[in-house]
């Protein structure tokens, strides 16, 4: 008996139930985190009515004209008057209703059972049993159920084994896994994320069917796709995820090219690193910072951290399009940073993602990824350093945390060395902006400010003006302050042949 799930909310529902004359069931992902522990705010239910035939088609059940309504949307309304009369959201099409209270969001739903055409991921869907409705979930340890009915409270119903799996950390579907896949191949995405997520083993048949079935995720949306792919990515082991879907053959199908980055080429007994790999544990470097960083050992990001976690996948895409071996030098990936700067927009596209800020963000830290990285290695300017400040902007401190995540070398001398360069150029960085102030600085003359002294109008010496104090700045030859700025202008001005207004 389960009694201390939400039982003052359970209660209530029960109580409606019974007065309506029908069974309702917690189910799904509330019953499982129950049981890990973990917090759960998205409440599934799951309604029968006794008398109902499973045969009754949920269309005719959800006829506008003087139907009978479903009885999840029927259970909904009466629940949430019980509550204090929070609105509800009907989805007549789909028999289901939805409503928050306090920080839940709770959605009633018939018991129904599903059968599927070969070339959609939409079911034909009829009323159910319990068990018809615990047969078409995905996994085994989601497919609990718990009785709120005052009768049966608190009841456990676990016809697949759920409670064992969760046990063990096993994801298994209750249906022949082939079938599962192949009737909703965003299921194959859902047991990766669940495996991410939960630190859980996908049983091995079921993901030998993941790998059979990989291509019907062809005709899921990208948009469906995208969603599973980000939680992924902000799962406590992303890393986890994305080797599995590269192992299963996911990886080929939605990202390509990260699949890409996969393997290692030998040329006179020369390799290089297995650059997926490398990715990988670039990922985890970042989750990592990403956890000092809430203990507040290293500065905030600026955005979500999925997007620098986007940024760690994406650093390296442009190696594959860019390696080149030479004899002396061997492996080189020279330019590879520009190369995947480019490709960014183009697999955001594709993948529905956002093409603002977010876009701008992922595209200017895998640009400039290795210039942390080359300031470590060389004499450390400050004209490189302020360059650095300022074309990262307020983005530094996460580039300087992917940065950091990119030094995995295996050699300790020279993850020593890198790391004690690397912190000199922090240094450099923190000393340099607390005296200059390069941040997203603008130039202290602007356009008009010339305009106006030389008595002009647009043109193309303007320019050469801006970009000319721009760089002195940059360069240390003058400080960030108006008055050196405006007698360089006129200097400036001077050599182009320009005259001061009077």
């Amino acid at each position: 008996m389960i009694t201390d799930l939400y039982p003052e909310l359970g209660r209530i529902i029960g109580a409606e139930a019974d007065r309506l004359g029908i069974d309702a069931y917690f189910v799904g992902g509330v019953v499982r985190d129950h049981f890990l522990q973990r917090p759960c705010t998205d409440i599934d239910v799951v309604c029968i009515s006794p008398n109902s035939s499973s045969s009754i088609d949920i269309g005719e059940a959800l006829q506008s004209d003087g139907g009978v309504p479903s009885i999840g949307i029927e259970l909904a309304k009466a629940v949430s008057n019980a509550l204090g009369g929070s609105k509800v959201s009907v989805f007549k099409t789909f028999g289901t209703a939805s409503f928050r209270h306090n920080d839940l969001e709770l959605e009633f739903v018939g018991a129904r059972r599903e059968s599927y055409s070969h070339d959609s991921r939409k079911p034909i869907v009829e009323n159910g049993t319990l068990e018809d409705d615990q047969r078409r979930r995905d996994f085994t340890v989601n497919a609990l159920a718990v009785c709120l009915n005052a009768d049966r409270f608190g009841e456990l119903m676990d016809p697949f084994g759920g409670i064992q799996d969760l046990n063990l950390g096993i994801l298994r579907t209750p249906l022949d896994p082939d079938i599962t896949f192949s009737d909703d191949p965003l299921r194959m995405m859902r047991a990766i994320r669940f495996a991410s997520q939960l630190g859980f083993r996908i049983d091995d048949s079921t993901f030998e069917a993941i790998s059979r079935n990989a291509k019907r995720i062809e005709i899921v949306s990208a948009e469906r796709i995208t969603t599973e792919l980000n939680k992924i990515i902000l799962s406590p082991n992303p890393s986890l995820g994305l080797k599995l879907l590269q192992k299963s053959g996911l990886m080929q199908l939605i990202l390509p090219e990260i699949a890409a980055l996969a393997g290692v080429e030998t040329v006179d007994g020369r390799g290089h690193k297995d650059i997926f790999f490398h990715t990988m544990q670039v990922l985890d470097n970042v989750v990592e910072g990403e956890r000092l960083k809430v203990k507040g050992e290293v500065e905030d990001a600026q955005l979500s951290p999925l997007w620098l976690r986007w940024a760690a996948l994406l650093h390296d895409v442009g190696k594959p399009g860019v390696k080149r071996y030479d004899a002396k030098q061997g492996w080189t990936f020279h330019g590879h940073e520009a190369r995947g700067a480019h490709m960014v927009k183009r697999i955001f596209k594709r993948l529905r993602l956002p093409l603002g800020e977010e876009l701008r963000y992922v595209e200017k830290l895998v640009m400039l990824h290795m210039r942390p990285i080359i300031l470590a290695e060389d004499i450390v300017t400050d004209s490189a350093v302020r360059r650095l400040l300022f074309e990262a902007g307020d983005d530094i401190d996460d580039l300087m945390l992917l940065c950091h995540a990119d030094i995995t070398t295996r050699n300790l001398d020279k993850q020593r060395r890198h790391r004690e360069n690397f912190e000199l150029v922090k240094r450099k960085l923190v000393e340099l902006e607390e005296r200059d102030r390069i941040r997203n600085f603008q130039p202290p003359i602007s356009g008009e400010d010339i305009m106006t002294t030389f008595g002009i109008g647009p043109c193309r010496e303007i320019g050469t003006i801006k970009d000319a104090i721009k760089d002195a700045i940059l360069d240390g030859q003058i400080p960030n302050e108006r008055g050196a700025a405006e007698q360089m202008m006129l200097r400036l001005g001077e050599e182009l042949g320009l005259h001061k207004s009077l």
